[in-house]
């Protein structure tokens, strides 16, 4: 049995190379083994785990006549019930408790400076990092010691609460922990680091979290937490089954850093790659994508790079051949200041300060031939939301009344499609809509990092934290969308203490002009590279998908 176990592991470490999260499913896999007694052969010469716990009991009992541990209540028999699996011949399940000597952190009065010093590491959850402990934070001074837990070398440390729960590793040196720490000292001659194995093992952190209960703070007490029943085979099985782990867990280490290095080369190949499309003249980068592009494009980020790339190059006016035929956006922007100037003169549109013209300097690249370049308000009637009361807001009206969080909702991720609130407006706060054709994106608060830009179908309202761009004339809402994807929300921030979008950060912004002509023909070739795109995304998660069942599968004959 254990020499099939042995070819298995051997033979899908390449699957587990493979599967997204296979090298922590088969780490997972190891110690399951491991405390089951099928990782390592057991040897009939042996003495039982029988003899181990009379020999951990007379060194309990040594202690307690030392006076060095007090006599705990005995423990109540491990119920059958309790027991998850069946053990080799010559293992027992025992409580933790039975085990070493337990213990839970506590913290000292901090109003009194005089318990913090040097004189012996103080743990918390936060010191406990990837089974490692960082022993540099601040300490306990002797007198705060004796206020304090001593928790001697070679014992286990755990989080007993919140998000952290169930990590833990080896101190090695005598330390103090916290209350949010539950500890255990094995006793001798128990190998400490079989003890830590079997805490990290997949049936003992969902032991802690199930007695931890399901409150959005978890916590396992002491009690709870050190009667939680482990397997404990003979002693040298046990040093048998820790050097197995370590070898295997080695090749783990070797496999997750050869996995993380293909996966960086393969991003930064992939970032060369769309610089030079980017930056080089006449699209020479594309040659080298298309010919490496069922490698590059194994990946997720790589493929939401690519949709970046395709946006900026179409805004660059890279994306689609110009037609000598289409009339030079000069024209298109003469109609567009007409328009705008009809609507001002019927009170639809405010009329702004204009900004200084363009500067050379302020240009970030060259457009084609027959394009300008133009500021937002010169194309666009830039519009912040309202607030109503809030007696008008209704489940359902004549009216959207869209607030950030509706963006979020299931079918308004490109087009505004429905909303949590609505509103039956008088004929003032008609004033107010937002036209069909605007697109409306985050102006206050933590959501502008977010990014979010969404299409306007039919009229809405939009509320104070929300920002709309309509274009005047002669603009495709969907080459306006493009545009205002490829500009970073974030870097428009002007608040401080809350993140802020104003006009003043809006209106100035360059915008690359084409004819409309060509506007149309973007959008097409956009439509396209985007479905492409999709399909990638598709082709990789059923890929994915496909990895993960035949990991599942050979974990399975396990």
């Amino acid at each position: 049995m254990i020499q099939a176990v042995h070819d298995l592991l051997e033979q899908h470490f390449d699957t587990a190379f493979a599967a997204p999260g296979g090298i922590a499913k088969l780490r997972e896999l190891i110690l399951t083994l491991a405390m089951q007694g099928k990782l390592v052969e057991q040897d009939p010469n042996d003495p039982p785990a029988s003899e181990l716990l009379k020999e951990i009991e007379a060194e309990k009992q040594r202690l307690i006549s030392e006076k060095k541990i007090k006599k705990q209540k005995p423990l109540p028999p491990i119920k059958p019930e309790e027991v998850p699996y069946q053990l080799p011949q010559g293992w027992a399940w025992v409580r933790l408790d039975e085990l070493g000597v337990s213990q839970t952190g506590t913290t000292p009065p901090s109003k009194n400076p005089e318990n913090y010093g040097d004189h012996i590491p103080f743990i918390g959850p936060g010191s406990i990092k990837n089974g490692n402990i960082d022993y540099s934070g601040q300490g306990l001074s002797l007198d705060g010691l004796s206020k304090g837990r001593l928790i001697e070398k070679d014992s286990v440390l755990m989080v007993c609460i919140g998000g952290s729960i169930g990590k833990h590793a080896i101190n090695q040196m005598d330390v103090t922990c916290n209350q949010q720490i539950n500890t255990l000292t094995p006793f001798k001659p128990l190998s400490v680091k079989y003890t830590y194995f079997t805490m990290e093992a997949d049936y003992f952190q969902r032991t802690v979290l199930n007695k931890a209960g399901g409150s959005a703070t978890p916590i396992i007490n002491k009690q709870k937490w050190s009667s939680i029943p482990i397997p404990l085979p003979p002693l040298p099985e046990q040093h048998r089954i820790v050097r197995r782990i370590d070898q295997l867990m080695v090749r783990c280490d070797e496999l997750e850093k050869l996995r993380k290095d293909r996966e960086e080369k393969r991003l930064q190949v992939h970032a060369a790659a769309i610089s030079q499309l980017l930056n080089a003249p006449e699209n020479s980068g594309w040659p080298f994508i298309q010919q490496h592009f069922g490698e590059l494009y194994t990946v997720k980020e790589n493929v939401a790079e690519l949709r970046k790339a395709i946006l900026q190059l179409a805004v660059m006016g890279r994306l689609v051949p110009q037609d000598p035929n289409d009339p030079p956006a000069s024209e298109l922007l003469k109609e567009i200041e007409v328009e705008k100037q009809r609507l001002i003169e019927e009170k639809k549109i405010k009329k702004q300060k204009p900004w200084q013209p363009i500067n050379p300097e302020e240009v970030p690249y060259m457009l084609p031939q027959g394009w300008e370049w133009v500021r937002v308000e010169d194309v666009f009637n830039t519009t912040s939301g309202t607030t109503f009361d809030a007696a008008l807001e209704k489940d359902a009206g004549s009216y959207a009344y869209v607030k950030v969080g509706d963006m979020n909702l299931q079918g308004n991720e490109l087009f505004i499609e429905t909303s949590s609130r609505y509103i039956d407006p008088d004929e003032k706060m008609l004033r107010s809509l937002i036209s069909t054709g605007s697109v409306i994106f985050p102006k206050r608060g933590g959501a502008i990092a977010t990014n979010k830009k969404r299409i306007i179908t039919d009229p809405v309202f939009v509320d104070l934290n929300i920002m709309a761009i309509t274009p005047i004339f002669g603009l495709l809402t969907e080459y306006a969308y493009l545009w205002l994807s490829t500009i970073d929300l974030a870097l428009l921030n002007t608040g401080t203490s809350v993140p802020q979008i104003n006009h003043k950060d809006i209106d100035p912004l360059l915008f690359p002009l084409p004819a409309l002509e060509e506007q149309h023909r973007i959008v097409a070739r956009i439509d396209q590279l985007m479905a492409l795109c999709n399909n990638l995304d598709e082709q990789i998660e059923a890929a994915t998908n496909k990895q993960k069942a035949l990991l599942n599968a050979v974990m399975a004959q396990v």
